[in-house]
């Protein structure tokens, strides 16, 4: 399995899971934090530029899909 393919597989993986629990990976379960961390990693060699071109339009795409599921506080 190549670097990209990892890539793509872990990428499939964030989708679904917010797709399915309409949330966002929690730091709070253990279960999550493969997934959490993977989005931290990226976010970071995204906002360094040192993202490949090619997953830099789909990256994207994933953090307009976790800006629209972010936990919306009870009281406010």
């Amino acid at each position: 399995m190549t670097q990209e393919e990892r890539w793509l597989t872990r990428y499939k993986e964030v989708v679904g899971f917010i797709e399915t629990n309409h949330r966002n990976p929690s730091k709070h379960r253990i279960e999550e934090h493969n997934m959490l961390n993977w989005v931290k990693a990226n976010r970071k060699a995204l906002n360094a530029g040192k993202m490949k071109p090619e997953r830099v339009e789909r990256f994207s795409q994933l953090l307009a899909l976790i800006e629209d599921n972010k936990r919306v506080n009870q009281w406010g």
